[in-house]
């Protein structure tokens, strides 16, 4: 079992930036793959950023948010990170990240899902 939380969000101009982060629990942290999903209310979740178990592994992005977003891990703090900079009102949602075993995935295939956290980007 792996519990999920997130924080970080809140209200930002546009042009600005957040980070995100995501505390997970559990011993085996280096084993899951995490992404960052994001939706807005009356819309279909949507892939943000993913990131693999293992060091060096492979990092996939949306393409709206490529070069724009940062997604990292930190297995000894069992903390996923995203950086968010340049910040556009359309990025405007609330924010889930979720761990699966190994491989990351730019589909909603996982396991564990945290509870969410808004972040709202002013024009």
């Amino acid at each position: 079992q792996v519990q999920l939380v997130e924080s970080g969000g809140g209200l930002v101009q546009a042009g600005g930036s957040l980070r995100l982060s995501c505390a997970a629990s559990g011993r085996t942290f280096s084993t899951y793959a995490m992404g960052w999903f994001r939706q807005v209310s009356g819309k279909e979740r949507e892939f943000v950023a993913a990131i693999s178990a293992r060091s060096g592994g492979r990092i996939y992005y949306a393409d709206s948010v490529k070069g724009r977003f940062t997604i990292s891990r930190d297995n000894a703090k069992n903390t996923v990170y995203l950086q968010m900079n340049s910040l556009k009102p359309e990025d405007t949602a609330v924010y889930y990240c979720a761990a699966r075993l190994f491989s990351a995935s730019q589909s909603d295939n996982y396991e564990y899902w945290g509870q969410g956290t808004q972040v709202t980007v002013s024009s």
